[in-house]
């Protein structure tokens, strides 16, 4: 008989998961608490930008004209329940206030849910990304609260979406990591993942404290290499050297690779700070602290870029004070491909350029309402043009494509000045000089 399978959480994570499910033949039921989020699902839509996410989800959601009707949406844990095979915990575990630790209330309260009402064999896995030694205690929750005792079984499956690819890496993933106590549970979830693991992806059986870790000490590694790009940048100001030429000449080292080499005002989002910070937090109520003191000051570096890109605009603007100056900003979002401007470092830089007194108008193509949402004070702008137009200075701090395509002599035409600042690294030094603009980016003080 074929798995069914639930997803608890719709979220970012959940919807993408639920979806990216029933595209490989499963039926599938999601569930969420909020009653708004699902009856929005139900429409086929989705309350963020993921791309490919809303055509996946109009292709199987149950009551879309033409759609398999293979994945439907829910709020009851009984009906959840009763459903599925394979109940996938997909809910948010967010940095507590205050805190750098992570907090578990909603994996906590959405198990207490679950449980209660599993009364015959199950797997319930947990995709959220958790403390070390979460797994173990919920398993021990589950063996006592559910109805079927050890019937009911917990696995640990960590994520591993980028933002703007998600659908893409549901689908095709480049390694699976199943955290298992069981051959039961390590077999159902190769039935879950048989098409990927068909195709060739790696897949990593092995116990749920390395699980739990695999995720945290993946993005650990990539902050770690981000923010020794931008260290790097910083001794290239200081001695005159340019960092995107180092990074190209040490990325041809196959031991360093030319990923996340690319200097500029640092990472944000929902998932990296957070991490780091939790894994450190997680590390001291272990005892290993010492280990991941190194992730404080790759978080310090991280963090120092945003101030380093406000005092560059400084410098761009004669070195005074920002009040009456028009800075236009190219980004809102923490990335490209998404509209996710949580912890983003371009809105960080336009807020506290715009609280130091500079009229700030800001431009991005999918983060302008949640941008807005956060920072109302802001100037908006209906397109790149737009956003320049009268400008002192124009800061580029988030590196999507149309941003790279934008034609210098037009936007130049639009400037009160034609000086650009680079916070990414990513757009062609040679075109905009040609233009008559003054280019500069970080860590590139001569090139």
């Amino acid at each position: 008989m074929a798995l069914k399978i639930t997803v608890i959480g719709t979220g970012y994570l959940g919807a993408t998961h639920a979806a990216a499910m029933a595209e490989l033949g499963f039926e599938v039921l999601g569930l969420d608490v909020v009653p708004e989020k699902i009856e929005m699902l139900k429409r086929g839509e989705v309350p963020l930008y993921e791309p490919g996410l809303e055509e996946l989800l109009a292709r199987h959601v149950d009551g879309i004209g033409g759609s398999s009707g293979r994945l439907r949406f829910t709020t009851d844990f009984a009906e959840a329940a009763a459903f599925g095979d394979v109940h996938f915990l997909c809910v948010n575990t967010p940095q507590k206030h205050g805190e750098y630790a992570c907090d578990m209330s909603y994996v906590d309260s959405a198990l207490a849910s679950l449980a209660p009402h599993l009364t015959g064999p199950a797997l319930v896995v947990g995709k959220s990304t958790v403390p070390v030694g979460s797994a173990d205690r919920l398993a021990a929750y589950l063996a006592e609260h559910a109805p079927a005792g050890d019937g009911a079984e917990l696995a640990w499956n960590p994520e591993f979406l980028r933002e703007g690819f998600a659908v893409e890496d549901t689908l095709h993933p480049d390694r699976l990591v199943a955290g298992v106590r069981s051959e039961r549970a390590e077999k159902l979830l190769r039935e879950v993942y048989a098409k990927p693991i068909a195709e060739g992806t790696p897949f990593v059986v092995t116990d749920f404290p390395t699980a739990e870790l695999v995720k945290t000490a993946a993005n650990s590694f990539l902050a770690t290499k981000i923010s020794f790009i931008n260290a790097m940048a910083e001794v290239c100001e200081a001695a005159g050297g340019d960092v995107a030429k180092l990074a190209e000449a040490i990325g041809y080292d196959d031991r360093i690779g030319r990923k996340f080499l690319r200097a500029g005002i640092g990472f944000g989002g929902g998932c990296l700070p957070k991490d780091i910070r939790a894994f450190m937090a997680r590390a001291g109520e272990l005892g290993a602290d010492q280990a991941l003191t190194f992730l404080r000051e790759i978080d310090s570096i991280n963090m120092r870029q945003r101030g380093q890109m406000v005092e560059l605009t400084r410098q761009a603007l004669g070195g005074g004070p920002f009040l009456g100056k028009r800075v236009a900003v190219l980004g809102a979002t923490f990335k490209p491909d998404s509209d996710d401007v949580r912890d983003s470092p371009a809105l960080n830089v336009a807020g506290q350029v715009h609280l130091q007194g500079a009229q700030v108008t800001v431009y991005d193509p999918k983060g302008m309402e949640n941008a807005r949402r956060l920072f109302p004070t802001l100037g908006y702008a209906g397109s790149a043009l737009e956003a320049v137009r009268g400008a002192d200075v124009v800061l580029h701090l988030t590196e999507w494509r149309e941003f790279r395509e934008l034609d210098p002599e037009a936007l130049g035409e639009a400037a009160a000045a034609r000086v650009i600042l680079d916070g990414r690294n990513a757009l062609d030094p040679v075109a905009w000089r040609k233009a008559g603009w003054t280019y500069r980016a970080m860590g590139r003080p001569t090139a």
